[in-house]
């Protein structure tokens, strides 16, 4: 199943808009291929969504959409909540509301998918379940995985957002979009000091109380599961296309060695071989 839900974590990392009353290998994104067009990765290109049909669509729910419709914050059509052919067994369709604010809409959070759209997300993909013995119980497990590296990956946010709580106490999450196959420079850097590359990547915009400010994520395999359904290492910082972006990314990196300096050598180590 490791395989299986490595893929499914890239299958389909998206969160979605509702209204609120909530480092494995890069062979798992190279299972899709395609000569005309792009992998249909969730975020997928605009051009490849609207030539498919909205019935057979599948990843990211869209609200108050027609068919034709594609939702600017994740570039995805309608969603597909109806059972795939030969699906072996039912899935549910209810979602999550997570603890992700949204940008668009006072008081609205983003929604994960359910089990259903993250199931049709992966037969997108590429991926075939009879190649492969998954159950009911592993699709439960896969969600988990998937919703708790997008709450991680907010938690990493506000840590840097942190730097400008003067300036706004409440960012939110504007958009985001999937590049999985358009690695980082850090990420090349480091591949070039003999570490893997992430098997995904996300850019999310902030919205810092009007400032839009782009992070970047990149998602390394951390070995097994643990009790939390996590397993991914994140690497999360703003982007350098700004000054701004730049001095935040400098002030930390001398605190990082300030602490390091000043704690015992363990304690440092363990962090950066973590981090690594």
């Amino acid at each position: 199943m490791g395989n299986v839900m490595t893929s499914a974590v890239s299958a389909a990392d998206v969160i979605m808009p509702m209204h609120q009353q909530q480092i494995s290998k890069t062979q798992h994104h190279e299972i899709y291929k395609s000569e005309e067009k792009p992998p249909p990765e969730c975020p997928m290109h605009k051009s490849a969504s609207e030539k498919e049909s909205p019935i057979l669509s599948s990843e990211c729910p869209i609200n108050d959409m027609t068919s034709e419709d594609i939702n600017p914050l994740n570039m995805m059509p309608p969603a597909n909540q109806q059972p795939a052919p030969d699906q072996p067994f039912p899935l549910p369709t209810e979602r999550q509301v997570s603890s992700i604010p949204k940008a668009t809409g006072e008081g609205e959070f983003w929604v994960y998918p359910s089990q259903q759209m993250f199931w049709n997300a992966m037969l997108r993909k590429g991926w075939r379940w009879k190649n492969d013995d998954i159950t009911p119980k592993d699709m439960d497990d896969i969600i988990k995985i998937h919703n708790a590296n997008n709450e991680l990956a907010w938690q990493e946010v506000l840590k840097w957002e942190a730097l400008h709580v003067k300036e706004c106490g409440t960012p939110k999450l504007r958009s985001f979009g999937g590049k999985a196959k358009q690695y980082s420079p850090r990420a090349r850097i480091r591949y070039w000091m003999g570490y893997e590359l992430p098997f995904d990547r996300h850019d999310w915009i902030i919205d810092r109380c009007g400032k839009d400010v782009r992070y970047v994520i990149d998602y390394y395999d951390g070995g097994a599961v643990n009790e939390k359904y996590t397993f991914t290492l994140l690497d999360v910082r703003p982007a350098m296309d700004s000054l701004e972006n730049i001095w935040d990314r400098m002030r930390v990196a001398w605190l990082r060695w300030k602490y390091c300096n000043e704690s015992k050598e363990s304690e440092c180590m363990a962090k950066n071989e973590k981090q690594q």
